[in-house]
């Protein structure tokens, strides 16, 4: 399985998870500029932002070590601007899926408030 297509069946996974566990999904692959947000969910009145990450079983780097602060960063602006293009009125929250595939099997983990936005000051 290609990286591609290992991403692909880990964001379906991620999704049947969601689904599965109570959760609306209201879109995915959602483009802002170059920034991407994989999954946008609902449940109890807040909007999920949903990070999704693949690996075969033999990774060598932990896949949330890939969620650097740049990838934070892009995150919350496509995050952000999401909330204003729909006018919405959720509470945000920014979480990680971590999807490792062993053959056929995946195995899911679910990590809720994953990071959250800084503030600046000046």
């Amino acid at each position: 399985m290609n990286t591609l297509e290992a991403g692909k069946r880990g964001e379906e996974a991620a999704k049947n998870y969601l689904i599965q566990n109570g959760f609306t999904i209201r879109d995915c692959n959602w483009r802002y500029g170059h920034k991407e947000l994989d999954i946008l969910a609902v449940k109890n009145n807040t909007l999920h932002v949903v990070e999704v990450k693949s690996r075969s079983a033999n990774f060598l780097v932990a896949p949330e070590r890939s969620i650097d602060r740049q990838k934070q960063r892009n995150t919350i602006l496509a995050a952000n601007a999401y909330v204003h293009r729909f006018r919405l009125s959720y509470q945000v929250q920014l979480d990680v899926i971590i999807v490792i595939f062993n053959g056929d099997d995946a195995q899911i983990t679910y990590i809720p408030s994953a990071f959250y936005p800084v503030a600046r000051y000046k």
